[in-house]
């Protein structure tokens, strides 16, 4: 008997004994996982071959207008400090490894309408955003990148000066202009009044006449070109003061973002016609919902966008 308790005894030490084994091992394959994914810009370095150190004369014109634009609304907060051309990236390792690095908690992020200065925020991404919206900003980023870089992009380190102090961004490009930088594509230009237009024309063979309206929202690169609109256009159809038909059409679309757009009309015939339109556009960081049964377009996570939800009436 004593001898079957202490074999019992030699077990159940043997079996610890290999159970914390397993453990440090496992923690040893984790600990050598984490370093491997942690790369720096060294890495994508080695992963470049060399490209002129000059930018593309559009790449400067865009680097130009955007610090115009940067210092006109927001003043001294932020300003770009410098450029430096790393290279030309040769390898799919080299898009993977740009993956990780945009996406990185510890690479610095801005977001926000800088024509609404207390919109814009800048930081690491780890300080900006949290829990699911870090899951959500660093999954929107790696898929812009995986979407948007190719080998044969070229790659250069901007320097900017903040509120916070110097930071670094890693800026992608091409002859045709930049690509994806997490400052230049996480900022926005965008009135958040939005444009509107109205027409009457006349079709005098049926003695019927139409009228449209039209509102839609525009955001802008920070160098000022067109980057995403979203917008609505309703139209009557009238003889005299009788609304006899309506109609509406809607579009959303965003370079490197999400959008969303829905439309339909609520009141077809009678003294006026009326549609209610739900409109949205975010950049990669963030995500946008249509809900049918409230007919609303939500905006969830963090990151630059414009949501509209409305209706509209027209009369003849």
């Amino acid at each position: 008997m004593k001898k079957l308790v202490t074999t019992f005894k030699v077990l159940a030490i043997f079996s610890v004994l290999v159970l914390n084994s397993c453990r440090d091992e496992n923690n040893e394959t984790a600990q050598q996982e984490t370093v491997q994914a942690k790369v720096s810009t060294a890495d994508l370095k080695k992963e470049t071959t060399s490209a002129s150190p000059i930018v593309p004369e559009t790449v400067q014109t865009q680097l130009n207008e955007s610090q115009k634009n940067i210092e006109k609304y927001l003043k001294s907060d932020l300003q770009i400090a410098g450029v430096n051309v790393i290279g030309k990236i040769s390898t799919l390792k080299g898009i993977e490894i740009s993956q990780n690095l945009v996406a990185d908690k510890d690479q610095f992020i801005a977001m926000g309408n800088i024509m609404d200065q207390s919109s814009v925020k800048i930081g690491k991404i780890s300080d900006l955003y949290t829990g699911d919206d870090l899951i959500l900003a660093q999954k929107g980023l790696k898929e812009t990148v995986m979407e948007e870089i190719k080998p044969g992009t070229n790659v250069m380190e901007v320097t900017w000066n903040g509120k916070a102090g110097k930071f670094t961004t890693l800026c992608f490009y091409n002859d045709s202009g930049i690509i994806w930088d997490n400052v230049f594509g996480g900022l926005v230009m965008m009135d958040t009044r939005g444009n509107s237009e109205t027409s009457d024309m006349g079709q005098a063979a049926a003695k019927v006449t139409s009228k449209w309206y039209k509102e839609w929202w525009t955001a802008n690169w920070l160098w000022g070109s067109k980057r995403g609109e979203a917008g609505y256009q309703i139209t009557i159809y009238y003889t005299g003061s009788s609304v006899s038909n309506a109609d509406v059409n809607d579009w959303g679309n965003i370079s490197l973002g999400k959008a969303k757009s829905e439309s339909k009309i609520l009141r077809r015939t009678g003294a006026y016609g009326q549609c209610q339109y739900a409109l949205g556009l975010c950049t990669p960081t963030g995500s946008l919902s249509f809900n049918a049964s409230k007919f609303s377009v939500s905006f969830s996570g963090l990151g630059s966008n414009i949501v509209a939800n409305g209706t509209k009436s027209l009369y003849p």
